[in-house]
């Protein structure tokens, strides 16, 4: 056999090779195809593949079993069990760019998964080698780095530490200073995974200077950045006062409530998340709210959108509210009741009914007049009928129930009640019934619009155990009257009043 033939064999064996790996990584980008190539041993296939003598091979063999552990856990655990971990993170170190990227990919497939599979990423040593990356001349590089040190922080706060204690968040805040935009969204979106799990690891990122940078880039036109700097600054401001103070600090505010109106709907919702996060902490907190119009803002937004993106405008209002009569009647004066009430009628998912009733109750809780603007907007009925459904999930019907007993504890607007007294089941009428009793005895005009409207007569049909608060109420609503009045509503006199008649002997 001549030279030239022995180079052909060679050459024949690197042109299959380079086949293989481009089919296969080929054939993994569609699911059908998945389980074939698995019951196939694809993974010992594509292992001593990794460190092909070829880079080009190299990279796709990387590339197929990242798309492959990307589609499942199973696929996943078969990289860990492969031992395909060591030598990616070698060659994580030492091969070209497009290597990296590949390698990269792959970790990031594999962490993604569960927690178990993100901690084998970091036994494998790989943490270290993915922050070395975040310093890579290439912007992919870094880019491919921060995406997979994310998905491997997401999961937990102990996975989060490994990560930050191997030197990754200053880096990470450097990264979003960088030109690229991809590069930029994932490494907030990293620093937002880093952050979320406690305030100690919030407060890394915080010192690392991330704060001032993000703020920066609210008004960013790229919508998907937007996201990850929302995401980002609402990890960091929701676990302590001080954190959301600092937020604040960076001069968020008026220009979030620019990002209300965004037309992505994800930039809505990240928005009023960042907005809510901050609002929980305190009342002057919430009052700095206010004042920078961002109830109104957030209620303009509630009314343009549905579903989830809703939910935390929502939540929004019942915490601003929570804190003072002041507050909720901010809410009140912008008009938040109506949106509430919408929210209540419209919204399918009983988690988002849920939240709109528990502001409704923080709103009607404080005085008679913050329930009465609760009450005026028809709400009562609806929020009695979410109790009693049992369709209604368990959360719906406990939040339906306090926030009811909330606004009735306050409100003195008898038309709204009145339709309560029905309907109600007896430990909510218990408290309607209370409520009467308290007004009637004041206002007479309130009284003969009770007898007009067969609310008297209703009280008389109401069953109450002899001394119960609900027997003491509906005695006191009867004193307010003339006692044939109430002889005339009570059940079966017009039955005796007929046997009256029976009896009665004519005098002629």
């Amino acid at each position: 056999m001549s030279q030239r033939q022995v180079l052909q064999v060679f050459e024949q064996y690197q042109r299959a090779r380079t086949q293989f790996v481009q089919t296969v990584a080929e054939l993994a980008t569609r699911p059908q195809n998945i389980e074939t190539l698995q019951n196939a041993g694809v993974m010992s296939l594509l292992r001593p593949l990794l460190l092909d003598v070829v880079p080009t091979i190299q990279q796709t063999s990387a590339l197929a079993l990242g798309r492959l552990a990307n589609y499942n856990d199973d696929l996943a655990e078969a990289v860990v069990k492969g031992d395909i971990l060591p030598q990616l993170v070698y060659s994580l170190a030492e091969q070209n760019r497009f290597y990296k990227k590949a390698a990269a990919f792959v970790l990031r497939a594999v962490a993604k998964h569960s927690p178990q599979l993100a901690q084998s990423i970091v036994d494998s040593g790989a943490v270290d080698t993915l922050v070395i990356c975040l310093e890579d001349f290439d912007p992919g590089v870094k880019e491919a780095a921060a995406w997979a040190l994310g998905y491997i922080a997401r999961h937990n706060a102990e996975l989060s530490q490994a990560v930050v204690d191997a030197g990754a968040v200053p880096l990470l805040v450097l990264c979003i200073q960088e030109p690229e935009i991809a590069l930029k969204r994932i490494a907030a979106s990293a620093l937002s995974d880093l952050s979320k799990h406690s305030p100690e690891l919030a407060q890394t990122v915080v010192d690392a200077g991330a704060i001032a940078h993000l703020a920066q880039m609210i008004l960013n036109p790229d919508a998907k950045l937007k996201r990850q700097v929302l995401s980002a600054l609402s990890q960091i401001a929701k676990h302590s006062v001080d954190l959301a103070e600092m937020v604040v600090e960076a001069e968020i505010f008026p220009v979030v409530l620019t990002c209300l109106k965004d037309p992505d709907e994800y930039v809505k919702k990240n928005a009023s998340t960042l907005i809510r996060e901050i609002a929980r902490h305190t009342p002057e907190l919430s009052q700095l709210i206010v004042n920078a119009g961002g109830v109104a803002a957030v209620i303009d937004c509630i009314g343009n959108c549905n579903g989830n993106v809703r939910l935390p405008g929502i939540m929004l209002l019942g915490y601003v509210a929570a804190h003072s009569e002041n507050l909720a009647m901010a809410v009140i004066i912008s008009k938040g009741v109506p949106q509430l009430a919408i929210c209540l009628s419209e919204e399918e998912e009983d988690h988002i009914k849920a939240a709109a009733a528990w502001s409704l109750g923080q709103i009607g809780r404080h005085t008679p007049e913050h329930s009465r603007a609760v009450a005026v907007a028809n709400v009562l009925p609806k929020l009695l009928s979410l109790y009693m459904d049992t369709d209604s999930s368990e959360d719906l019907q406990v939040k339906a129930k306090k926030a009811l007993k909330n606004i009735l504890q306050k409100c003195t607007h008898l038309p709204a009640l009145e339709p309560l007294l029905h309907d109600a089941p007896a430990n909510i009428l218990k408290h309607v019934v209370g409520q009467f009793s308290k007004v009637l005895p004041h206002d007479s005009k309130a009284r003969r619009l009770f007898v007009t409207s067969g609310g008297l007569k209703k009280i008389q049909e109401i069953v109450a155990d002899t001394g119960s608060p609900l027997q003491e109420y509906i005695n006191t609503i009867n004193n307010c009257f003339p006692e044939e009045i109430v002889r005339y509503y009570s059940p079966g006199y017009s039955q005796s009043l007929l046997e009256r008649v029976d009896h009665y002997q004519p005098v002629i």
